[in-house]
């Protein structure tokens, strides 16, 4: 039977109603919802008598969780108590039972890869921490490449030694690396090469090599280029070139390009993450003398032309107190190198030893 309300709402209209009433109609519908969800709650549902029971459940259980069937699919466990001509339910109800018991998972027993620590190296001078890695240069044919192996400082991204060979291969490597730290100088204990996981940096003679060097050794994580982003970077620098070839005529070609090109970027390339300062300049230590060159400048133009500098006296741009490959999040206070693209290269394994034509920078 209807209320009077009711009946002043169906004829008046909900609205209407509630405003003679004096009625919030946001209570008025929460109570019509409350009252259909109540009448509408459904019944406690029987359990269908084809379910299995609590023990036949269990028995499945232990059956696929046991030691014979516990890297095993609940369909070849099935097959197999078939042909055992034994039944204990369809495989569609193993998988609902494994279910039930969150137990639906990879069951096979399959290698898996380990987990890798991801690297965090530091450096804060030059010949702290290097960097290498190869990659390819288009040859005179199709299929023809050449390999140019480049070492780089991480603190001052000097070019510390590179050379251009027919081949990848550990002895090339292994001959680069030891005149590269001959050259430098570089006491034991005091550097770390990083690279990634190429079979020549991975190979036996050049870890060998670096521990009678007294040099740590460290890897980028596998398919993770970012772990060596200075040498990417590099590359896509020499790449980006405007004079950089589209092939190259010989071997002898590829090593005059680079000539040009390494001098180039280590004396007259003013790099953007090292304050726009040369990676030379850098590494040989002169940067507090053109820094204070370029103030000097600054000053003059500012004591001639005060209002063309709106944040006031200007100063030069300083280069990084110290550059880290892979950062740690927890540390705020250390200034982080500049993360830089990485530039995907492509590295093909080489079995026989090329000519050694090493070029280390001096």
């Amino acid at each position: 039977m209807m209320t009077s309300a009711e009946q002043l709402a169906q004829a008046e209209g909900t609205v209407a109603a509630c405003r003679a009433l004096g009625v919030s109609r946001g209570s008025l519908y929460r109570e019509r919802r409350a009252a259909t969800a109540t009448a509408a709650a459904p019944l406690a549902r029987s359990a269908p008598p084809r379910t299995l029971n609590p023990a036949e459940q269990a028995q499945v259980r232990e059956v696929l969780n046991g030691e014979r069937f516990q890297d095993s699919a609940p369909r070849q466990v099935y097959a197999a108590l078939l042909d055992e001509k034994q039944y204990l339910c369809s495989w569609r109800t193993m998988y609902r039972i494994l279910d039930q018991h969150r137990e639906v998972r990879e069951r096979r027993d399959q290698l898996r890869h380990p987990t890798y620590t991801k690297p965090e190296l530091l450096a804060t001078a030059p010949n702290q921490l290097w960097s290498w890695d190869i990659t390819k240069l288009l040859g005179p044919a199709k299929w023809t490449y050449y390999y140019l192996y480049v070492i780089l400082d991480v603190f001052s991204r000097y070019v510390v030694g590179w050379m251009v060979a027919a081949g990848e291969a550990a002895a090339l490597a292994e001959h680069l690396i030891a005149e590269t730290c001959a050259k430098q100088g570089i006491p034991l204990g005091q550097l770390t090469i990083h690279a990634d996981r190429g079979s020549a940096m991975t190979s036996k003679p050049v870890a060998l090599l670096m521990a009678d060097l007294g040099v740590t050794k460290t890897h980028s994580r596998p398919h993770i280029s970012n772990d060596n982003p200075f040498s990417e970077s590099q590359f896509k620098t020499l790449k980006y070139r405007p004079d950089y070839p589209d092939r190259f005529g010989c071997l002898a070609d590829a090593r005059r390009w680079g000539q040009a090109f390494f001098h180039w970027y280590n004396h007259d390339h003013h790099h953007s993450g090292l304050g726009l300062l040369t990676p030379a300049t850098v590494h040989h230590n002169r940067s507090e003398a053109v820094l204070a060159v370029r103030q000097a400048v600054l000053q003059q133009a500012y004591a001639a032309h005060p209002e063309r500098f709106v944040k006031g006296a200007p100063a030069p741009q300083q280069p990084p107190t110290a550059v880290w490959i892979n950062p740690p999040k927890e540390s705020g206070d250390e200034p982080a190198g500049p993360q830089v693209s990485a530039l995907a290269e492509e590295v093909r394994s080489y079995s026989q030893p090329a000519e050694l034509a090493a070029i280390v920078t001096p």
